[in-house]
Order: C-alpha cells, then sequence, then structure tokens
C-alpha cells in the first residue's frame, strides 16, 4: 500500500466524522480534534474507520499517534508495510 492510499483511507475516515472538513486547509502537524473541532466520540470513530478500511488493529495507547494527519499516516504506514 502507498502513502496516497493511506492517506486516502485516513481522509476519508476523517469525511465520515467530519463531512464539512476541507482537505486543502488541513495542517499537516496540527492536531484534528483541534481542526476539525470533533469531539472524544467523534475521534474513537475515526479510529474505528481507519480499522475497518484498512483491517489493522489500534490499541487505547496508540490513538494519540493518530492526532495529526502526519502521525496518522505514518503510524498506519508502519502497521501496512507501506511502499
Amino acid at each position: 500500500m502507498t502513502k496516497d492510499e493511506i492517506k486516502a483511507a485516513v481522509l476519508e475516515a476523517l469525511k465520515a466524522v467530519a463531512p464539512e472538513m476541507d482537505e486543502a486547509s488541513l495542517k499537516p502537524n496540527k492536531s484534528l480534534r483541534d481542526q476539525l473541532d470533533v469531539d472524544s466520540m467523534d475521534f474513537l470513530n475515526y479510529v474505528i474507520g481507519i480499522h475497518d478500511a484498512l483491517k489493522i488493529d489500534i490499541p487505547e495507547a496508540d490513538y494519540p499517534k493518530l492526532a495529526t494527519l502526519d502521525g496518522a499516516i505514518a503510524y498506519v504506514a508502519e502497521h501496512v508495510g507501506a511502499k
């Protein structure tokens, strides 16, 4: 799986919880919760969306690693063997 495919999957999971999201305005190293004004339940649904789409287990202790767009892409890449 390429980094572009991973990014697309992460963005799709975000769109499910924040449909009004503007991808172009997302800052890759800033907290997604702050940028998209999502609550903890929405963030959990975002993590579940990544899990469902990419079939990777994400322990609760790793949730903070998914807090930024770059962090989420790096985390997923590490767990799916990105090219």
